[in-house]
């Protein structure tokens, strides 16, 4: 029977209480202890990854219309938290769940979290951020040298120079990438003659004033969808973001990208203005980084901003195993970077760093009672005003870990790729679809009779003199790439309903069916507690619940194969 919990009689004197640390620990450590006793529970659970209950039916549990009248103890508000909250979250530090790209963190985070939450420092004013800024502004430094390499010399004489901003600390990628393309704006349509700039003037002025008809952004199709967020809120347009296709490595087909702008620059009729390009430092679907020191030529010769979105790549600069991948990224005006991803921090934080440690005087902004214009207040650089001292957790993780144990932990995540793409290779029923870089693996399930066809097929679509049969082996194959599509998307569905295990979903035209969409299923391998062994009980999980689907498929693949049409 579930014990009613006990109503507190509203009052000053019990409120006041509610701020002021207990002259004694023991209380603070009574709850502490709770609280730490609820966590290592869930932690410790056995059991699926998600939990048994219904969508509508945790609907049904946070279905209050009304804001709470009179207090509850702290006791049963935290009982409440753990049977209605705890209870139905996902477990996503399992080594079993390996879809997405928030997964295990060290158990030092949550320490972590409870200092920021007890200093609650607020990091847009000097005033509400003493220390704290400072932490920052180093971090800052720290990742603005491992990107940009500059002499030691710029760094001593501007990481706590508060006239400039190396960088700043973002709420996440999203952010990061919004304050980069902001920068990026400002600087295509500087302050000319008459004209006081886009901040004040706006975009319509700007184009005209210049006298360009649009501004546009390009990037990859593999770009995060989180550009076509930010270019929404400046007023550049979503129909201005020229999507780039990519080669079958899932990087930026280079070739096209030079085309593009050549086109661009020679239109007089429809004269264009390239505001920023954008190369990809580990794409989230494929893992995959651009050839940035090719874009960084390309946007030289362009004269406009180049911008790398590095939010899921860029920590794997700490491991010289991996530098090579993001050659010429010191070519960059700005780089995005989420911690929460490979920095194993979290949710949520990122960081945008620029080159030029005056880029972000652009978009410099001061108010009468806080970051006034002649202050050191690292607000007056930031889209975002109250922020958490949130950089204390990559800041101490990099101290705790170091560059060594980061190596260690992507050369844990790369053997964990590379197997598992070895047994899904080798287990017959599975097609790898990508080649990864960076700890993300795409791949199908497939029956082997239907591999062993659609090869078949090709073969006859490229040798075959006879149009007739490279038509019908065309048709044939993609109907057949479109059945096993469904396949695909019910095994997931099955998958999440066995619970066992988690790989996350999605669609690629970059594979080797392109033009075709292809299914594909989504592993990111990043878990250091994810072994050889969990792998394998993932893969036969898999292959066991496709077969069992496939028996609903496979009278349809005969009906293709025997169809002459």
């Amino acid at each position: 029977m579930t014990e009613t919990p006990k109503r507190v009689v509203s009052n000053l004197e019990y409120l006041k209480k509610l701020f002021i640390m207990p002259d004694s620990p023991d209380k603070f450590v009574e709850f502490g202890h709770e609280l730490l006793e609820i966590i290592h529970d869930f932690f410790q659970e056995k059991g699926g990854i998600h939990s048994s209950i219904s969508l509508p039916e945790l609907s049904k549990i946070f279905d209050q219309i009304t804001i709470p009248d009179s207090p509850l103890l702290i006791k049963d508000v935290l009982s409440e938290i753990k049977s209605k909250v705890i209870k139905h979250s996902v477990k996503v530090y399992n080594p079993y769940y390996i879809g997405h790209m928030t997964s295990a963190i060290p158990y030092f985070m949550i320490l972590l979290e409870m200092i920021i939450a007890a200093l609650n420092q607020n990091q847009v004013k000097i005033e509400t951020a003493k220390a704290s800024s400072f932490v920052e502004k180093e971090l800052i430094t720290w990742l603005h040298h491992l990107i940009f390499r500059r002499k030691d010399i710029f760094y001593e004489n501007h990481t706590q120079d508060p006239r400039v901003a190396l960088g700043s600390v973002t709420s996440g990628g999203t952010l990061a990438n919004l304050t980069a393309l902001l920068v990026a704006r400002e600087k295509a349509f500087p302050p000319r003659g008459g004209f006081q700039g886009v901040r004040t003037n706006g975009m319509a002025e700007a184009l005209n004033h210049y006298g360009y008809k649009r501004g546009v952004i390009i990037v990859s199709s593999r770009g995060h969808y989180s550009i076509r967020k930010a270019v929404n809120l400046l007023g550049i347009g979503d129909a201005n973001v020229i999507s780039i296709p990519v080669d079958d490595h899932n990087h930026i087909d280079i070739n096209k990208v030079r085309r593009k702008v050549k086109i661009l620059q020679e239109d007089e009729e429809i004269k264009t203005k390239i505001i920023t390009i954008v190369g990809i430092a580990g794409t989230t679907e494929t893992g995959n980084v651009d050839n940035l020191e090719a874009l960084g030529e390309i946007a030289r010769n362009a004269n406009t901003h180049f911008h790398v979105d590095a939010c899921w790549g860029g920590p794997a600069l700490l491991a010289d195993d991996y530098r090579h991948l993001f050659k010429g990224i010191e070519l960059a005006n700005s780089v995005s970077i989420d911690t929460h991803k490979l920095f194993f921090c979290p949710m949520s934080m990122g960081l945008i760093l620029f080159r030029n440690e005056k880029d972000l005087n652009l978009i410099k902004h001061a108010s009468q009672y806080i970051i006034r214009k002649n202050s050191v207040d690292i607000g007056r650089f930031t889209i975002e005003g109250s922020r958490p001292f949130a950089s204390l957790k990559p800041w101490a993780s990099l101290k705790i870990i170091g560059r060594q144990g980061y190596g260690l932990l992507f050369r844990e995540a790369r053997e964990s790729t590379d197997y598992m793409r070895s047994i899904l290779d080798h287990c017959g029923n599975f097609e790898t679809l990508n080649i990864p870089e960076l700890f993300i693996l795409n791949y199908r399930f497939i029956p082997e009779t239907v591999r062993d066809q659609l090869a078949i097929w090709k073969k006859d679509i490229s040798s075959s003199e006879d149009k007739d049969i490279k038509k019908i082996a065309a048709k044939k194959t993609k109907k057949s790439n479109n059945l096993i599509n469904g396949l695909n998307i019910k095994l997931h569905r099955a998958l999440r309903m066995d619970d066992t295990t988690f790989v996350s979903r999605t669609t690629l035209e970059s594979t080797r069916y392109r033009p075709q969409n292809i299914v594909v299923l989504r592993a990111v391998l990043i878990n250091p507690l994810t072994n050889r062994e969990i792998l394998n009980e993932i893969v036969e999980t898999q292959n066991r619940i496709g077969l069992s689907i496939w028996k609903k498929f496979k009278s349809a693949f005969i009906k293709i194969c025997n169809n002459t049409t």
